[in-house]
């Protein structure tokens, strides 16, 4: 049976940060677990036409591996696949790669001490682990709505995550669902080509000008001869980045002027009044996340392209009703409806102490200390997990700040006569509340919408950080360690609770 110090569970860019910050740091002795056969995460699933990303390019990517070469301010999707697959060769990470290998279970066994995983695939067996990461990112498992008839569909159906590249589409009658990041990118490439798009929109979005452009020959060999033009670039990036989080996170002036750019934006490209009045979002600025598109607006105002402003009630062969009454014909039905993003698949397959799986402890949402460590799973790490996405920055920053924090919290593992980090019950709580007194006020909670950052089930804030990305430094920077458990202790009513920074006015 292969023994290693740590299994890393996912080979995207949190799993791969992970590995880096290990290597680096004289820790060779892991593995990284792939279901798949190539690295990438979200950007190797996601193939659809247009895919790209809404952080910029000299952002979105690790702080020691810098790229001159992205081709605009805005990277697109195959871009960052192929950077990814870069960065581990750079890193010469290959030998610890195990393609193919999914994960079926792991389990913590507290009289040995380790992490008993099962896998499947090319490298199915069973793995000893000192250290488990779940680095599974939170948008791998696509969200299929409960709508009747869909199975009646005969056509071409799927998934926007889930691209079937074979589906003819010229020239067909094509439905799209939702109007998210991925719908938004995904419907102006289907006019151009499609008979006619019938776009069905539950809820309208905050869309602002994307702005940016490629970058030209002579830009891209600045960058690649003056590394020191190319950090300013970056830390010019990150501190508009985190400008922006006043305007999502609810500040009056910074809202309100977000707000008419947004509907200065939907004016200026939308004529008729009617189209526009069910494009306009009735709920508070940054409630949703906020979308950043020059060419949906052109595409839902043009011929091709029909608004159905309800959802898709239900299916009868080619027909297509919504809840507004509405009956349309398609040819091929995409399915742009995000995914399981709080209630995250991974989690029915992790036993820690006693035997509760992290699905149970999650019953009433995610959570954590330091949105990283879980009171009753020791010795593991969740990356990119409960409360460590952001609205307003790249989450690439937000992985190195938690790789950081596992490495030093597995430095201090070595302290400990049995070597088990165990995370007090009371400092997850502590966290736990910060979490929700610093978004009580937040649009998140307040602004009147249905979001992917709120579990429906408790109603908290658990995939957001509620703060700045200097603020999540600063949190994690303040655990001294006081967040574990002794071998010698049971309990602990230590909460190390500390407001969270960051936030807006009266938030915490």
């Amino acid at each position: 049976m292969t023994r290693v110090e740590v299994a890393i569970v996912g080979a995207g860019f949190a799993g791969l940060g992970m590995a880096i910050a290990l290597r680096r740091a004289g820790r060779p002795d892991f593995v990284v677990l792939e279901r798949a056969g190539a690295v990438g995460g979200t950007w190797r699933e996601n193939t659809y036409p247009g895919v790209a990303c809404d952080v910029p390019s000299h952002l979105y990517g690790f702080a020691d591996h810098p790229n001159p070469d992205w081709s605009g301010v805005f990277a697109r999707g195959e871009e960052i696949r192929g950077y990814l697959q870069a960065v581990a060769e750079r890193e010469n990470l290959g030998d610890r790669l195990r393609l193919h290998t999914p994960v079926l279970s792991a389990h913590w066994d507290a009289a040995a001490s380790v992490w008993r995983i099962q896998t499947g695939g090319d490298s199915a067996g069973a793995l000893e682990a000192e250290v488990l990461v779940l680095a599974c990112g939170r948008l791998t498992e696509p969200s299929i709505p409960d709508i009747a008839g869909l199975e009646s569909f005969p056509g071409p159906l799927f998934h926007s995550s889930r691209w079937d590249h074979t589906a003819g589409l010229d020239g067909a009658r094509v439905a799209l669902v939702g109007t998210g990041a991925s719908a938004v990118q995904v419907l102006p490439e289907l006019a151009r080509t499609a008979a006619h798009v019938t776009l069905f929109q539950r809820t309208p979005a905050w869309i602002v000008p994307r702005g940016g452009g490629a970058y030209s020959d002579e830009e891209r060999r600045r960058f690649a001869e003056h590394p020191d033009a190319l950090a300013r670039l970056r830390a010019d990036l990150y501190r508009e980045g985190e400008a922006r989080f006043a305007s999502r996170s609810g500040d009056a002036a910074a809202s309100a002027a977000a707000r008419a750019i947004a509907l200065e934006h939907l004016h200026g490209q939308v004529a008729d009044p009617a189209l526009r009045a069910a494009l306009t979002p009735d709920y508070a600025f940054g409630c949703k996340r906020v979308l950043l598109s020059d060419d949906f607006y052109p595409a839902v105002a043009s011929e091709r392209v029909t608004l159905d402003p309800s959802a898709l009630a239900s299916v009868s062969g080619r027909a297509l009703t919504s809840s507004g009454g509405a009956v349309h014909d398609a040819d091929v039905l995409v399915l742009a409806t995000g995914f399981a993003s709080t209630q995250q698949p991974y989690a029915d397959l992790v036993r820690g102490q006693d035997g509760v799986t992290l699905a149970e402890h999650w019953s009433a949402g995610m959570s954590s200390f330091g949105s990283t460590v879980v009171s009753g799973f020791p010795n593991m790490f969740v990356l990119n997990g409960p409360n460590a996405s952001l609205g307003h920055n790249s989450s690439v920053l937000m992985i190195e700040e938690q790789a950081a924090y596992a490495l030093r919290a597995l430095t201090a593992r070595e302290a400990i006569a049995d070597r088990v980090l165990r995370v007090a019950p009371a400092a997850e709580q502590a966290y736990t509340d910060e979490i929700a007194a610093a978004a009580r006020t937040t649009p998140w909670i307040s602004g009147e919408c249905r979001n992917w950052y709120v579990d429906e089930r408790s109603g908290r804030l658990t995939l957001l950080w509620p703060g700045t990305v200097d603020a999540f430094h600063g949190r994690l920077a303040r655990a001294d360690g006081s967040e574990f458990l002794t071998s010698a202790e049971p309990t602990r009513a230590d909460t190390t609770g500390t407001p969270v920074e960051g936030v807006p006015r009266g938030a915490s």
